[in-house]
């Protein structure tokens, strides 16, 4: 049977790290960094990227649109 894996890219220049895809995430993928981007904000990043299904929930919420969300399927051995 086919399963869904998904990856979250965020584009961190653009993130001000309001935190809303990290509420917004069902399965706990991201969490902000403990670095900063150019303008002084820690940014948006993958922790647990096993765990990302793909449903883009974190892309609708962000309002700068700085997250983009890849699906892909795979079988199972």
């Amino acid at each position: 049977m086919a399963k869904i894996k998904g990856t979250v890219v965020v584009d961190a220049e653009r993130c001000k790290g309001c935190e809303l895809c990290v509420v917004a995430c069902p399965m706990k993928v991201l969490a902000l960094s403990g670095e900063v981007n150019g303008k002084g904000y820690r940014f948006s990043r993958m922790v647990s990227p096993e765990a990302c299904t793909g449903c883009a929930s974190c892309a609708s919420v962000c309002p700068d649109s700085c997250i983009t969300v890849y699906r892909q399927k795979f079988t199972e051995p």
